[in-house]
């Protein structure tokens, strides 16, 4: 259990993110900010406050429109952007369209950091992942282990569900992972993907697998569209606090991170969705994965994507 965990934006991936934290008792204290709407992270923060005596806990939970209220935090999960949303025509904004004003609200969110709580770890879910945590980074210039983008659990898991619907089997008996940038050039590695620990093609047809794994790369969107309003929020959510948990409780976990790389996987200074052990120390070693020719080939398309986007922040940063 850590001192005190701050969620950075109320709402949805926010309010999930709080109630769990409370739930799974991770912190003695979790602080709520979001400073688009005045009332809206003290409203929830006192909803679950009201909650406490059912989980019979003395967790305090604090919410503000003021970046005061995450003075201290060991650790802050950041969610401050604008969401996907489907367009009244139908379309839904691509994540690089989201770019400009994310950073924008990146920039006030690493202020924020900054001032109340240099030293925490730091992971990040807000869109376009890649080139928020690479803003972030530019911002605050921290330790390589204490900050990392949620995005390769989240896209894995979708993968590994997926996957066990065609098998029809457990998502427990399913391994999988997803490398590469959070968007279209993502990566589902099916080198990697095993059911029982037997190759997956064992159980699912390649035709399938093609099906699958293009579904995996569209399968934001798919909820996007679903919704109507907004994007998903829980699963995103608990995808980040399985990260969070590997930190807490030192687990050594071996997830699929957006890290910085120094020269693995032959890149330098990008944020790449890449296996790593995740521990006290925050993300403390980058597994380096065996890829087939075509998966290489396809993993420096990611790359190329992510480098453009990273390019453009830098721009924009001009």
């Amino acid at each position: 259990m850590l001192n005190k965990i701050a969620v950075i934006g109320g709402g949805n991936i926010g309010g999930v993110l709080v109630q769990e934290i409370v739930r799974r008792r991770l912190a003695r204290n979790v602080a709520l900010v979001d400073v688009k709407e005045p009332e809206l992270a003290k409203g929830k923060a006192l909803d679950i406050s009201e909650g406490l005596p059912v989980l019979c806990t003395d967790i305090k939970v604090e919410g503000s429109k003021e970046y005061d209220v995450i003075a201290g935090a060991d650790m802050v999960i950041n969610t401050a952007g604008v969401p996907r949303t489907t367009r009244p025509d139908g379309t839904i904004p691509t994540r690089e369209e989201l770019l400009t004003t994310n950073l924008k609200i990146t920039d006030a969110v690493s202020a924020g950091i900054s001032k109340n709580c240099r030293n925490a770890m730091i992971i990040s879910i807000a869109n376009p992942l890649d080139a928020i945590v690479y803003r972030l980074n530019m911002n605050l210039k921290p330790s390589r282990a204490k900050l990392m983008g949620m995005a390769g659990v989240l896209d894995s898991n979708r993968y590994r569900y997926f996957v066990a619907e065609a098998a029809g089997v457990s998502v427990d008996n399913v391994e999988a992972i997803v490398l590469g940038g959070h968007g279209d050039s993502m990566l589902p590695i099916r080198s990697a993907c095993r059911i029982a620990g037997m190759p997956v093609e064992k159980f699912v047809s390649s035709d399938k697998l093609d099906a699958i794994e293009a579904r995996t790369r569209k399968a934001g969107g798919e909820v996007v569209k679903l919704l109507g309003v907004g994007s998903a929020f829980v699963s995103p959510a608990w995808s980040a606090l399985e990260m969070a948990e590997a930190i807490i409780f030192d687990k050594k976990k071996i997830l699929p991170v957006s890290a910085i790389l120094k020269g693995e996987y032959g890149v330098e200074g990008l944020f790449i969705g890449v296996p790593a052990i995740m521990g006290a120390g925050g993300m403390e070693k980058v597994i380096e994965v065996d890829l087939t020719a075509s998966e290489k080939e396809a993993f420096a398309k990611s790359v190329a994507s992510v480098q453009k986007t990273a390019d453009e922040v830098i721009e924009m940063t001009k």
